[in-house]
Parts: C-alpha cells; sequence; structure tokens
C-alpha cells in the first residue's frame, strides 16, 4: 500500500510527495489506521522506524478535516518529549507534513525566556510539541488551557521517566479533559512503562516493532581495542580518513566532550558539542552548523543519542562506550537513517571491556572487531600533529643535530 492510497487530505499527499514518502514503514502501517480510527494506541518501536510520520500524519489530517474555514480556539494536540532537540526535531516533522494544511504547530522548552513563547501561544495555535518540565511550568502560570485538548502523544517515554518527567505528566494529566485520543511511544516496556501507558490509554490497540537485531542493516557497526589516552589519535585519523563525512562522535560526560573538542583543535580539526550544560541558544546553532555541513564532527553526550535525526550523518565514533547497552542502539543508529548506508565504530579500552560485554549480551550477539596491528597502531599516533613525540619535528631535530655536528667537525679540521 502506497501513501496515494490512504484516505488523508490532498494537502498531506502533496506534502508526503514534497518529502519523498511513498510507502509506510512497518510502524506507519500498523499505527495510521487506528490513530484515524480515533482509538488510543500504544506502541513500542526502537527510534529510526518512522514512528515520527506514524502519528503526525493521522493526527494533522483528523484536525485539518474537523477545523472549519474560521479558526476555532484551543490547542487541539500536545505532544511531549524528552529533550529540547527532540522537541523541536518533532515540530519541524509536524510543520513539513502539515505545510499545505490549516493546522500550525509550535514548540516550548526550557532554558530560554518565556516570554516569546508566551506571545506565540497567545496568538493561538494547534498542535503543541513541549518538553515535560516548560510545558508544566506555562500551564500552571495560566498561559496554557488544555480544557480543549484531543490528543495527547507521549514520545519516547521510556526516555522521560529515565529523566525524571513522571512526576511532571501526572500532574498535566489532571489537567486534561477524560474524553481524548492517547497516542503513547516507547522504544522500550517494563513494568514502570507499563503501568504509566494502561493508566493513560483506554482500550489501546498494541503495536509492537521489534527487529531481531536492534540494529538497523543499513548499519556497518564495529569495535576497535584503543587505550583511553589513545584515543584521540584515532578520532583525529578517522576524521582526516572522511574529510567529506559528517562524524557523530559520543562520550560519557560534559567534560569529556570539551576536551575531546579542544584535542581536535589542536590538530586543526574543527569540532563543536552539544551537551545538557550547553545555554539552548548554542544547542540550536551548533545542531544548524552541524546539520548544514558548516561542522563536520560534533562531539555529543547521549542527550543528542535518543531520536535525533540528523540528516547525511555517515559516521559515527562511539568515543566513549554508553553506560546503558540499550543506548549502545540510539547511538549507532543515527547514521543509516531511511535507505541510506552508515559506518560506526567504537573504542573499547580495556576497562570498558565489561560495558562491551553487557552491549553485545543485549544485542545477543558479538560485534564485529576491527583488528589493529601494533605497527598501524604506533604508526596512527606518531602521525598525530597531536602526538608528545611528533616524528617530523623528531627527523628535523636529528637532522639539525647532524648538520651541527658535521660543522663542528669542520672547524675542528681546519
Amino acid at each position: 500500500m502506497k501513501f496515494e492510497d490512504y484516505r488523508i487530505s490532498p494537502e498531506i499527499k502533496k506534502s508526503l510527495e514534497k518529502l519523498g514518502f511513498k510507502k509506510p514503514t512497518d510502524i506507519q502501517y500498523k499505527a495510521i489506521a487506528p490513530i484515524l480510527k480515533g482509538e488510543d494506541v500504544l506502541a513500542i518501536a526502537q527510534t529510526g522506524t518512522g514512528k515520527t510520520a506514524a502519528f503526525a500524519i493521522p493526527v494533522i489530517d483528523m484536525l485539518h478535516v474537523r477545523k472549519s474555514s474560521k479558526r476555532s480556539n484551543g490547542i487541539k494536540c500536545i505532544v511531549m518529549a524528552p529533550t529540547r532537540e527532540l522537541a523541536l526535531q518533532l515540530t519541524e516533522v509536524f510543520e513539513q507534513i502539515g505545510r499545505h494544511t490549516r493546522v500550525k504547530t509550535f514548540c516550548v522548552f526550557g532554558g530560554v525566556e518565556q516570554g516569546p513563547q508566551i506571545a506565540k501561544l497567545e496568538a493561538g495555535i494547534d498542535i503543541l510539541v513541549a518538553t515535560p518540565g516548560r510545558l508544566f511550568d506555562l500551564v500552571s502560570q495560566g498561559y496554557i488551557q488544555l480544557d480543549r485538548v484531543e490528543v495527547l502523544i507521549l514520545d519516547e517515554a521510556d526516555h522521560m521517566l529515565d529523566l525524571g518527567f513522571i512526576h511532571d505528566i501526572r500532574q498535566l494529566i489532571r489537567h486534561l479533559p477524560r474524553k481524548r485520543q492517547t497516542l503513547f511511544f516507547s522504544a522500550t516496556i517494563n513494568e514502570t512503562i507499563k503501568e504509566l501507558a494502561y493508566s493513560l490509554v483506554n482500550k489501546p490497540v498494541r503495536i509492537q516493532v521489534s527487529p531481531k537485531d536492534p540494529v538497523a542493516k543499513n548499519v556497518d557497526h564495529s569495535v576497535m581495542y584503543v587505550d583511553m589516552d589513545d584515543k584521540r589519535f584515532f578520532l583525529e585519523r578517522v576524521v582526516k580518513e572522511n574529510p567529506d563525512k559528517k562524524i557523530l562522535a559520543f562520550v560519557r560526560t560534559q567534560v569529556r566532550a570539551e576536551r575531546v573538542v579542544k584535542a581536535m583543535e589542536r590538530v586543526g580539526i574543527e569540532a563543536a558539542s552539544i551537551h545538557g550544560g550547553k545555554e539552548q541558544r548554542d544547542r540550536t546553532d551548533v545542531m544548524k552548523r552541524f546539520k548544514s555541513g558548516a561542522v563536520k564532527l560534533l562531539v555529543a553526550t547521549d542527550v543528542s543519542a535518543r531520536g535525533i535525526d540528523i540528516p547525511g550523518v555517515e559516521y559515527v565514533v562511539n568515543y566513549d562506550l554508553p553506560d546503558q547497552p540499550e543506548n549502545y542502539v540510539h547511538r549507532v543508529g543515527r547514521t543509516g537513517r531511511g535507505t541510506q548506508k552508515g559506518i560506526a565504530v567504537s573504542f573499547c579500552s580495556p576497562e570498558e571491556k565489561p560495558i562491551l560485554d553487557e552491549i553485545q549480551q543485549y544485542l545477543t550477539k558479538d560485534i564485529k572487531v576491527l583488528e589493529v596491528d601494533k605497527e598501524d597502531y604506533e604508526a596512527t599516533i606518531d602521525f598525530s600533529a597531536d602526538a608528545k613525540y611528533d616524528w617530523r619535528a623528531l627527523m628535523k631535530e636529528a637532522e639539525e643535530g647532524e648538520a651541527a655536528a658535521k660543522k663542528k667537525k669542520g672547524k675542528k679540521k681546519r
């Protein structure tokens, strides 16, 4: 079945055609029909399966059809997302799909002044995409009224719980009409998520899309054994051997992210970092520069691993292995999106071997090992501009030493 065969508005079909959407993915095929019927949906699907469009297409269509020529007041749909980056990305997808419709989408999140957001809300919108904290703040202050909400969507619900948003979510539910459609999307399911989901949904259609191999077949992923102190040399090599590729490198902490950026700058590689310690304005600017290709290397913490779809990322480097095994899948899933091919390599130091074992246990298979012989390993360090003993400097020093020795010998002869 193709999108052109669906009973959705011509305006949406026009947008899908421009976006290159021809046939629905598995999650889209299973979710669109029940959502259009007004049913609650509980969907378990990994990131990268096309789930944003799975709920955006039917929700925009329903709101577009219901809207009369005169704008009806009030927010009709709330979309909750765990991070600012994901909220902005979801907003972009809703805007792209709803471009030719009368449906207006807006995004609110913390870390920035709320004044401009309030002004936009007062102008009137249909779909509000928000992070739980800022949404709860604006509802508490009376700037957002939820009494006319018809659809509630929770995206990456498991990650919202990981970040401690469950209290905000439960508080917000009290402000919503009991009679509403609820769409609950999560990458994983456990007892806590199940309890939250079934407290929100009513006789839901349950959808589960979980491929045998959690890593997409388009991603060629491998592991390389590298000492902790040598990782910067190997990242430098990856970047210099792939000068035209967008590379996303993941590290464990904010401090590590800044150190890696400085290490790359010392060897003449422009890099940018993104993590929770940065101001929202800086994070937005960095994402724009990386998406446009102005910066080819982005160093990130796991704040960017969940749900973020950055077009054209051809290479992912796990500079540090993730603490949570499932985050390995989210990280390498930043490349090989859709029909594109991608490469992911993980640097594993001896102290990280237990983490690697956990990841392989989670994947139920071993990750391919990239063997690096001793000579190649040493050459990678020796050829680095940041190596403590730069071979070029040593050669020059040796040549100057020989020249000085010859000169001295000549003087003695005279």
